[in-house]
């Protein structure tokens, strides 16, 4: 490359947050203008360079080259308004050795731009082979390499805090804050906090996604977005569709499936492809990092659980109504498992309600199973308060497990659900056992061996799952009472109701079976629960019996 008269200079400055973090004195060493006075101090001493302008990129990563600043110093280079290019050092222009490479020994001399890196004592000019062959390329990976190694190290980092239960997010989720003692939890923002309570609490009464939506809007209640710009945070999202973001159902979905709201910190849904992409893939939920009581709980584990149960299944409201009705999406038929579907007949000024199978109204294989609301109504409410009336009555019962030294292992053994678990995990042991003898026998071909010893094990392992969630359960009671998991109160209150109403319905019922004789099944929502405290309850009983004590 030949020497011009005068050079158009380009100085270009990149300082990035893995720069910040590795030191104190290296952080300061490469500050912007700690490199801007560098650079122009150089310029001073030479009598043939101009400053044509300057080109800084704080906060951005050397690993890419993905970077604005950057960009439209190669727009000037590429217009001819510049011919000179100075950085520090070569880890400034980049980081990643193959296209720093590319820019120094193709792209610069294309275009008959002379490029300098201070500190390195490179100069374009009057380097000779070997410096722009191999020890520029050589520099250029040992700088790749350490991103790459800053990279892990930071991955590491963030991992350690996420398992902590440290949040180590930018924003914090729309109805928390960032504590102002500790940036790394979560308190509840009492404004947005809320609004999710009342998201949540809509949504068991009946109101579809996009009726609570529209009903935040009504209200004039900023959607999450607004509400992070009023509060003045810098907030950026993909999901923007106009100048001023409204409630979406999409939005409101996020919310109601939001562990977060619980007391769960959830992180690390996502991660960078690797360091030299800015793009981010979704990782599988079980390699997601979740801490239990990393942050005071918005909204209770009962709540959020009918929620997540609601959400799968249809509660459209009828035509001209925002809120479906009180049986939608628990009530179906005992026989087919379909929906039940409400019917309104009107006949001279009178109102009659009744529910029918679905599967019937399409002329399909099924009978009617016809039932009234009414009927419904009364036989649903005398069901729920026997069931919560012998729910209470077993649980004073369980009161004196406070003052009894029980020995959990003991109650394990005494639970049916447990022992029959055991006994037919038993029961595919002793049939996958028989396998080898039936395949020594030629009774089965040895894709039958494989086949159905893949199948035994899989059963065996489906129970063992089954089991450990029954002692969890047991487990669960022990550690925090009969309260673990069921608001007594809320119990309580339905002893004392008189008009069965949607959000009690809800709490408490998971799906009610209508049979053709008009026998009602209720699926209660708590029934492991139910049973594990019935259990108890009859484990204390006969301790005491057997003590010759009074119950």
């Amino acid at each position: 490359m030949k020497a011009k008269e005068f050079y158009n200079v380009a100085i270009y400055l990149r300082l990035s947050r893995d720069d910040e973090d590795i030191d104190g004195n290296k952080a300061e060493s490469n500050s912007i203008s700690s490199q801007r006075d560098m650079i122009r101090s150089f310029i001073r001493k030479q009598d043939n360079m101009e400053i044509y302008d300057i080109y800084v990129d704080d906060g951005w990563s050397g690993a890419n080259f993905d970077r604005p600043e950057f960009k439209r110093m190669m727009k000037d280079i590429e217009a001819g308004n510049v011919d000179c290019v100075i950085v520090k050092d070569l880890s400034r222009l980049g980081r990643d050795y193959i296209e720093a490479g590319r820019l120094i020994q193709k792209t610069f001399p294309a275009f008959s731009v002379r490029f300098i890196a201070l500190t390195d004592q490179f100069d374009s000019l009057t380097a000779d082979y070997n410096e722009t062959s191999l020890v520029v390329p050589v520099k250029n990976f040992v700088n790749d390499s350490y991103s790459r190694d800053i990279s892990g190290k930071v991955r590491s980092h963030q991992k350690v805090k996420r398992e902590n239960g440290d949040f180590i997010g930018a924003f914090a989720v729309y109805g928390y804050k960032k504590s102002e003692d500790n940036r790394n939890l979560l308190v509840p923002d009492d404004y947005a906090a809320d609004i999710v309570r009342k998201i949540f609490a809509w949504k068991i009464e009946g109101y579809s996604n996009f009726a609570i939506a529209e009903l935040l809007d009504d209200l004039g209640i900023l959607s999450p977005m607004e509400y992070k710009k009023m509060q003045g945070e810098k907030f950026q999202t993909g999901f923007v569709t106009g100048v001023k973001t409204k409630w979406s159902a999409v939005a409101v979905k996020r919310i109601l499936t939001n562990e977060n709201y619980t007391g769960i910190l959830v992180q690390g849904k996502e991660e960078k492809v690797n360091y030299k992409v800015k793009k981010s893939v979704m990782k599988p939920e079980e390699e997601w990092t979740k801490v239990q009581e990393a942050h005071e709980a918005i909204i209770s584990m009962e709540d959020f659980e009918i929620v997540q149960d609601l959400l799968k299944i249809d509660t459209r409201a009828g035509a001209g109504e925002k809120k479906s009705h009180i049986y939608a999406g628990i009530l179906f038929c005992g026989d087919c498992m379909e929906p039940m579907i409400r019917r309104v007949n009107r006949y001279k000024g009178k109102e009659t309600v009744s529910f029918i199978c679905s599967t019937k109204n399409k002329s399909g294989e099924c009978s009617r199973h016809t039932i009234s609301e009414s009927d419904l109504n009364h036989l649903v409410l005398t069901g729920l308060r026997q069931q919560v009336s012998l729910f209470l009555n077993k649980s004073k019962v369980l009161n004196a497990i406070e003052q009894m030294e029980i020995n959990f292992e003991e109650v394990a053994a005494f639970d049916k659900e447990i022992e029959r678990l055991h006994s037919e995990q038993d029961k595919y042991l002793t049939l996958r056992a028989g396998l080898y003898e039936d395949l020594k026998k030629q009774i089965i071909s040895e894709e039958d061996f494989k086949n159905f010893r893949e199948i035994y094990e899989q059963r065996y392992q489906e129970l063992q799952q089954a089991i450990h969630n029954q002692e969890e359960t047991i487990k669960k009671l022990f550690k925090s009472g009969v309260t673990a998991g069921i608001n007594l109160e809320r119990m309580k209150n339905v002893m004392q109701i008189t008009e069965l109403d949607r959000v009690t319905l809800i709490s408490f019922v998971k799906r009610i079976l209508v049979y053709e004789d008009k026998r009602v099944y209720l699926e209660l929502r708590y029934k492991e629960l139910f049973s594990k405290v019935v259990m108890l309850a009859d484990y204390v009983e006969v301790g005491h019996r057997l003590r010759g004590e009074a119950v």
